[in-house]
């Protein structure tokens, strides 16, 4: 079966979990993690968590452990940390815990984030892959960085990666 007909069998609404990492947002100026739950609903998807922790290892590490062990969640969507500053750890942290990396993830948005602002592309750390069957995506916090990865990159190909990471 290639790759058409494996994309057809997915799944067409997929639970969502959105956890924004910031030191400075709150909730109410939280407008990435705000457009990432609008387009998952938009597209027929569920979020079924959301949360806003702050760039602290422990923090993001046991809440991704909580959300792969939630029964309903197929995704785990974060949003912010994936810089090259000091305080940027979601990489760092998420990293280690990936069972199956899905290296193509990060090199698609940079390339894509490369079209729209250039060199500073590269200090994007987006990474992504696979913990205990969840897929987990980690991208740049910003709201152009969201909107780029949701339309061109995520939403295009959600059901058929939770198809994939659980057969």
């Amino acid at each position: 079966m290639g790759y058409h007909e494996h994309r057809h069998l997915a799944p067409r609404n997929i639970n969502c979990a959105v956890v924004t990492i910031s030191d400075s947002r709150t909730e109410a100026e939280d407008e990435s993690g705000k457009l990432v739950r609008q387009r998952l609903s938009d597209n027929g998807h569920r979020v079924v968590a959301y949360s806003l922790l702050k760039n602290e290892p422990e923090a993001i590490r046991s809440k991704v452990m909580e959300l792969v062990g939630q029964e309903d969640v197929q995704v785990i969507i974060t949003s912010g940390g994936t810089g090259v500053s000091q305080r940027d750890v979601t990489v760092d942290t998420v990293e280690p815990m990936l069972e199956k990396k899905l290296d193509g993830f990060g090199e698609l948005f940079r390339s894509l984030s490369y079209q729209e602002i250039g060199t500073g592309s590269i200090m994007s750390r987006a990474t992504a892959g696979v913990i205990g069957g969840k897929v987990i995506l980690c991208f740049p916090g910003s709201l152009g960085a969201a909107t780029l990865v949701m339309d061109k990159v995520i939403l295009p190909e959600l059901g058929h990666l939770v198809r994939e990471a659980t057969r």
